[in-house]
């Protein structure tokens, strides 16, 4: 589900060493071993239509979310927002941290539109495409 979510992306940017879509399935698989790290299936109705995972140290550090991703048929009808709000309803609304893809407008607007700032450097990954880190107080 990861590799297909991503695909586009990847075949975008081109960005082979740090791509959820190009990652092996060993490394995605050790993911889901640490302790302070889950996994949420975003549903529409009994279909999986993404996932968010969500980072928390329990000791006072920012959440994390990393990754999130919607499915491309289901992309721009609001799952994003509600897997988002449904987190932190879960963790608290406050004190978060993730990133993106500068040149994904629609993320940086969501993110922003949800009470995100940008924080810290640009991270220049290739010609195509840089990182941008976002919190929430």
């Amino acid at each position: 589900m990861q590799t297909e979510a991503f695909a586009g992306l990847l075949e975008k940017y081109r960005d082979y060493d740090m791509s959820p879509g190009a990652e092996p399935f060993e490394k995605v698989q050790s993911r889901y071993d640490p302790p302070r790290s889950t996994y949420y299936f975003i549903l529409s109705g009994d279909e999986k239509v993404g996932v968010i995972r969500v980072i928390d140290q329990k000791d006072g550090s920012r959440k994390r979310i990393s990754p999130l991703w919607i499915m491309p048929e289901y992309r721009g009808r609001g799952y994003a927002q509600q897997a988002i709000e449904a987190v932190e309803r879960l963790y608290g609304p406050e004190h978060w941290s993730l990133d993106t893809i500068l040149q994904e407008k629609g993320n940086l607007h969501l993110y922003e539109k949800m009470g995100y700032h940008r924080v810290g450097e640009t991270e220049h990954i290739n010609e195509r495409m840089d990182i941008v880190f976002y919190e929430k107080n």
